[in-house]
Order: C-alpha cells, then sequence, then structure tokens
C-alpha cells in the first residue's frame, strides 16, 4: 500500500529530541503505527495487540521494559497501562530524548495514564484520518483560522476537490491508498472496533443495542447531542448512553464541540453538538449506500458540516495544538454559529453551508457575538469557487481552503 506522508511527522520531529517519551493516540486504522514505523525505521516493535507479548508484560512488566533495548515502540499500549511507571523509571536512569514510542486506540485509559506516570517525561499526539491537505500531497500544516493573514498563506497551495468524494469516502488512509470495496471496509472496521475496543466494556447481551446506538448518534451527527432522545430510541438507560458516548467519544469515533459561553451568555445552550470523526464511517452506519445518495439526502448539510469540522480539527491537531479554542454558539432565540474560534481573546465566527453561493445574510446570527467579547473576521464556508469579500470583515471561503 503506497504510504501517504501524514502532516503530524513535521510536528514530531520538533519534538522528539526534548522529551524521553513520544505517544500517539487515534482511532483504530488512522495509520499510528504506519506513520511512526516509517518515521522511525531502524527502532524495534512490539504491539501489544499480540496476546503473547501482552501476558509477558503483564506478568512482569517491570522486566518486559529493563531487558529491552532502546529506543524502543510499543504499540497498543493501553493494554498494559502497567508499563507506564516502570518506562518512567528508565527514563529517569538516562534522561534524553527519543527513548521510547507509545501508540494507542484508548485515548482515556492512555491519557489518565500517562499523565499520572509520565508526566514531564511525554509528549501526547493525536492523529485523525487523512486530511484533505494530506490526500493531496499539500506541504500546509497551519490550524485553520479565517484571517487575511491566513488566506493569504493558503492560497498558493489550495486546490478543489470533489468533496461528496471525500466525505463518502472518510480519512481512514487505507480507503485512500487502495481501491477496496467500501460497503466491505466499513463493515470490517465496525465488527473490529466493537471486538477489540468496546467488547470487554459492555455486557455481551449490548452488543446490538451498542451498534444500534452508533447508528442513532450517525444519524444524528452535526447535531446538538439529546441524552432523553437517544435513550429513548435505544431503549437503554441515560446512565448507560452516557458510558457509551465516552467509550466512542475516548476511542476517537466522535467528538463533542463545546458550546461557547462566559458571563454574559445565560441565554447560551449548554449541550455539546455531537460530530463523527470520519464522514466516511457515519455515512455507512446510516446506510447512505452511495455518494450521490447523500450528496442529495435529507441530511447532507450535516455530513458537509460533519467533514468540515474534521478538517479544521485535524488542522489542529496536526500542527500539534489542541483545539481548545474552538466551539459553537446556539442561545434560546435559536440564533446559532456553527463554529467559533477564539484566538487571543478574539472571536472569529464560521457559518457552513453546503451550497456554492453564499450571502451576507448567512452571516446574520455573527452580530451577536459583539455583545460577548472582541469580534474578528468572520467567514462563510462553502463550495464556491474562490474566496469572495461578503463584506468588511466576512468573506466567503471554498472549503479546499481549510
Amino acid at each position: 500500500m503506497e504510504y501517504i506522508p501524514r502532516h503530524l511527522e513535521q510536528t514530531i520531529s520538533t519534538h522528539r529530541h526534548g522529551k524521553s517519551v513520544i505517544a500517539v493516540t487515534g482511532a483504530r486504522q488512522t495509520g499510528k503505527s504506519t506513520m511512526l514505523r516509517h518515521m522511525f525505521k531502524d527502532v524495534k516493535e512490539i504491539t501489544l495487540d499480540d496476546i503473547r507479548q501482552k501476558n509477558l508484560a503483564l506478568t512482569d512488566p517491570g522486566l518486559f521494559i529493563s531487558e529491552k533495548e532502546r529506543p524502543l515502540y510499543l504499540d497498543e499500549i493501553q493494554y498494559a497501562p502497567e508499563l507506564l511507571s516502570f518506562i518512567k523509571i528508565e527514563v529517569d536512569r538516562d534522561k534524553g530524548g527519543g527513548h521510547y514510542y507509545l501508540s494507542g486506540s484508548q485515548k482515556f485509559n492512555m491519557m489518565k495514564n500517562m499523565t499520572e506516570s509520565l508526566a514531564g517525561r511525554v509528549a501526547i499526539f493525536e492523529l485523525l484520518g487523512l486530511s484533505t491537505r494530506e490526500i493531496q500531497r499539500i506541504d500546509f500544516n497551519l490550524p485553520f483560522i479565517p484571517t487575511k493573514e491566513y488566506i493569504d498563506k493558503r492560497t498558493p497551495t489550495a486546490r478543489g476537490f470533489d468533496s461528496w468524494e471525500m466525505i463518502y469516502r472518510g480519512g481512514y488512509p487505507e480507503m485512500n491508498a487502495e481501491d477496496i470495496d467500501w460497503h466491505s471496509f466499513y463493515s470490517d472496521y465496525t465488527k473490529t472496533y466493537i471486538e477489540r475496543d468496546v467488547y470487554q466494556q459492555i455486557q455481551v447481551a449490548d452488543e446490538l443495542k451498542f451498534i444500534n446506538f452508533m447508528e442513532v448518534l450517525a444519524a444524528r451527527t452535526g447535531c446538538i447531542l439529546n441524552m432523553d432522545e437517544i435513550s429513548r430510541e435505544v431503549g437503554v438507560a441515560q446512565d448507560t448512553i452516557k458510558r457509551w458516548l465516552l467509550i466512542l467519544k475516548t476511542s476517537n469515533i466522535v467528538y463533542l464541540l463545546r458550546p461557547y459561553s462566559n458571563n454574559l451568555t445565560t441565554r447560551a445552550i449548554k449541550a455539546p453538538k455531537l460530530y463523527f470523526l470520519d464522514t466516511g464511517l457515519a455515512a455507512y452506519l446510516t446506510h447512505w449506500e452511495t455518494r450521490d445518495v447523500l450528496r442529495v439526502g435529507a441530511k447532507s448539510g450535516d455530513f458537509f458540516e460533519t467533514f468540515v469540522i474534521g478538517e479544521i480539527l485535524k488542522s489542529y491537531y496536526n500542527a500539534g495544538r489542541m483545539p481548545n479554542n474552538l466551539y459553537y454558539y446556539r442561545d434560546k432565540d435559536k440564533r446559532e454559529i456553527d463554529l467559533v474560534i477564539e484566538r487571543n481573546g478574539i472571536l472569529h465566527p464560521v457559518e457552513i453551508k453546503s451550497y456554492s453561493n453564499p450571502d451576507i445574510s448567512d452571516a446574520q446570527a455573527f452580530s451577536v457575538l459583539g455583545k460577548k467579547a472582541p469580534v474578528g473576521d468572520g467567514a462563510i464556508i462553502c463550495q464556491c469557487d474562490e474566496v469572495m469579500a461578503l463584506s468588511r470583515d466576512v468573506r466567503a471561503i471554498p472549503i479546499w481552503y481549510i
């Protein structure tokens, strides 16, 4: 399979000599292992997905670590979190960069144990699926923000693409590097995900309900999360829904976008918005069988929005930035802004539209932010052919400028 270079490689390379441990989290099959193998060809790899290696690590983690030559790459580290304390002992004996490389697909377990055991010693990165920049082999790695400065830097590399083909196919590397059957890939992916990342955390009798839960959530991608509604439709208690949602969130299947609020936004909605991090998987779970059916279907706007949010998230993660400055806005008067990017205390409102001819009326809700904080450049991200000024501080921006 052809290797598609990942932008996160650049970010990791700048940190590898400053930390003793490099850790990469991400959903299954986003390319974590492939990327690390490509970057560090001479580093010995051990996968804890191998039951023999896992048993050795769990039986005597101290011996397992002490007898291994460094540098060492440990894949699926979440299966043996006991190793982390002994990795700490080893790196403290011999300070310096590049001793251990870790990867895993269960972010919650990894993050919790690493922040406790390896504080100050580890650099943690998150790898999502392929971005359109990576698929197009574009070497541009700045986080998206709708300012003139960003647009000027992005313009030389901005190149159009078939957005609905990208949305339908999704961002998993295998789907973009090989000519494989879409339905078979996502069917196998869902089965593998349930068996390896979910099975031990739910009751066997709940497996079919969990799949139904994933389908119900996929049908709500791009929507405000409503626990009561989901609980009723799936037929399980709300506490179970919360636990299952945490599983999907911490294994990087879904992302929850927080609502923007401050002391002045007493009328703001408090629930997050739900997004699947791969639109191909969401399309499979909601039974959209072709790109054209998806494009004209009732959920096309939500899928387009989900894709745009995912691409923006990738632009932040690939640059080594946590997207803690991304929000949405909706108040009880139903005034809504799809995305609010906060930078240096300034709010940048973004509306997302799947059509190609936006106008300034699409930005009418932007004015509500002026009562909350200083507002900078805003944008309508859509399928227009070129950047267009809609007002002094609002532009229409083609989707391929992300």
